[in-house]
């Protein structure tokens, strides 16, 4: 079959949604009308490219296609590569899109700078869906910064609120620094590939595993450079902090924020798994980083007040666990989990003016809660049925945990979430609500290897590497510290009644409200950088 109609379905909506940033701001404004209609009418079209796009890629297979290369300079060239690992993400960016920009609206009815922000969330919505289907390194890199620059549009839309301003600063910053990690490693796989082409890197990079390892200095480098340059984009440890200071910007900005943008680092190590993967340190770096930044934001969100910073918080740790998948080498339980928190998180920021009505349905329904030594004998038979639930859904789905990269530690995590559900069902005082929290339990389980399977078949038909590596020490000490851990976050969120009167726990929910005070050194050198006092948040 020709991939030339499957390849122009993936090419034109992000060139067309990148072109209408070419728009002057005064123009958008005075003809806001228009071009909100028109920008819901190209984003309804993108959608609707994606499936067709997705639905042709069955029959035409992965594409790699060529548009233009600059003459005497083949590594110069613009084309897509679109394969199933694409296809799930552009499905995945132009949807959420389409939503949020039908969201935005009634969000921004009325708003004297609406054609500015349906410019710039144009804008930044095309760069996106061009970072998935690009066909090089080079295109890729662009695409990135061009989504950074969207972003700090869309961040500047209220130029009248100064901690707003100052929180895209500090974005603005990480993101330089996150784009310099990425220009080093592309210089460095030129290098040593000589060339920026997937198919051609990738190919190479392919022949250096399955020559053994160590494969040298310098695709270790460049390894560790892609993942230094994942963390800046997806809020990991230390460069976290930019997330929860954005929420000043509009409420839609935050949900393509948290449900697209900042998926860019995971989808970065996904795409490049087969360079990452040439680094043994990159990998146990990238599990380490994940398993912090994931305990940390669970910690601090816990502590908030604010529903969005609640929600900022509690996307670092989703990122974070997501990134610890990658570290693992579970590049199918990233990608699942990728999609899943991104449909999660847009509904949860859109619904979010709705939340203090949800609450006041909440305290009517209230019931009282088992309490002391009798809410703590249910904990061993959440367990025991969480056990139950995962043993059955396992050999029913003929899973081997040991065989999977990550899977001993991921089971167990998800047996950690599971008994959480099953525990307040069974705590709750009504029996029918700790039937159906077991029986929720089961469906999540069984959603979840259902999902996990579909995407590990997806995957194995795109250019995503496999870890072949060995459980190193290394990898045997991450992986103890992540269930030490994630084993200690739910013995605090079980235990909390009964530590709240601790000093120590009282101090600890101070600091963990505060973040820790991980943000104080990016503020420092923002402040110095732009010459400005902090303002109050």
């Amino acid at each position: 079959m020709n991939p030339l109609p499957l390849a122009l379905l993936v090419a034109l909506p992000p060139l067309v949604l990148l072109a209408t940033g070419l728009v002057p701001t005064g123009f958008a404004n005075r003809h806001a009308r228009g071009l909100r209609d028109f920008v819901l009418s190209l984003a309804g079209l993108s959608l609707a490219a994606a499936a067709a796009a997705a639905t042709l890629l069955v029959w035409t297979g992965p594409v790699d296609r060529v548009f233009w290369e600059a003459p005497g300079l083949p590594a110069l060239n613009v084309g897509i590569y679109f394969d199933t690992l694409a296809a799930v993400m552009t499905v995945l960016i132009a949807f959420v899109g389409a939503v949020i920009a039908r969201f935005s609206n009634r969000y921004l009815d009325g708003d004297p700078r609406q054609g500015r922000f349906y410019r710039w969330l144009a804008f930044t919505f095309g760069a996106v869906l061009l970072l998935v289907v690009s066909r090089n390194l080079l295109m890729f890199t662009g695409a990135w910064i061009l989504t950074s620059a969207g972003l700090h549009q869309l961040l500047l839309h209220y130029p009248d609120r100064p901690w707003a301003l100052w929180a895209a600063r500090k974005k603005l910053l990480i993101s330089r620094l996150g784009d310099a990690f990425l220009i080093a490693a592309l210089v460095l796989t030129y290098r040593q590939f000589g060339s920026f082409d997937y198919s051609e890197v990738f190919a190479q990079a392919d022949a250096l595993r399955a020559g053994g390892f160590p494969v040298g200095m310098v695709p270790a480098a460049i390894a560790m450079l892609y993942v230094l340059g994942a963390m800046t984009k997806s809020a990991q440890f230390p460069f976290h902090s930019w997330l929860p200071d954005t929420m000043e910007s509009p409420t839609p900005v935050s949900a393509f924020m948290h449900a697209g943008i900042i998926n860019a680092g995971g989808f970065l190590v996904i795409r490049l798994s087969p360079l990452v993967t040439l680094s043994p340190v990159a990998l146990d770096l990238l599990a380490v980083i994940g398993a912090i930044t994931a305990l940390v934001g669970g910690l601090v969100m816990l502590s908030q007040t604010s529903i969005k910073r609640a929600l900022a918080f509690s996307t670092i740790a989703q990122m974070g666990f997501m990134m610890l998948q990658c570290g693992l080498g579970a590049f199918s339980a990233a990608l699942l989990h990728i999609v899943a928190h991104s449909l999660y998180k847009a509904h949860a920021f859109l619904a979010s003016g709705s939340v203090l009505e949800a609450a006041a349905r909440l305290k009517t329904d209230a019931r009282p809660k088992l309490q002391g030594m009798a809410a703590l004998f249910m904990l061993p038979v959440a367990v025991a049925a969480a056990v139950a639930i995962g043993g059955a859904a396992v050999q029913i789905a003929d899973i081997d945990l040991a065989k999977k990269a990550g899977g001993v530690v991921l089971g167990i995590v998800l047996m950690v979430a599971v008994t959480t559900l099953i525990w307040h069902g069974l705590v709750s005082g009504s029996v029918k609500l700790a039937l159906a929290s077991i029986a929720g339990g089961a469906l999540v389980t069984g959603v979840y290897l259902a999902g996990f399977l579909a995407f590990d078949r997806l995957l194995a038909l795109s250019s995503v590497a496999r870890n072949s590596l060995p459980p190193s020490s290394v990898d045997v000490f991450v992986s103890g510290l992540v269930v030490v851990g994630f084993l200690g976050v739910f013995a605090i969120q079980t235990a909390a009644s009964w530590l709240s009167r601790l000093p120590a726990v009282r101090a600890l929910y101070v600091h963990a409200s505060n973040g820790f005070y991980f943000d104080i050194p990016a503020r420092q050198l923002t402040a110095r950088v732009y010459g400005l006092s902090a303002p109050v948040p």
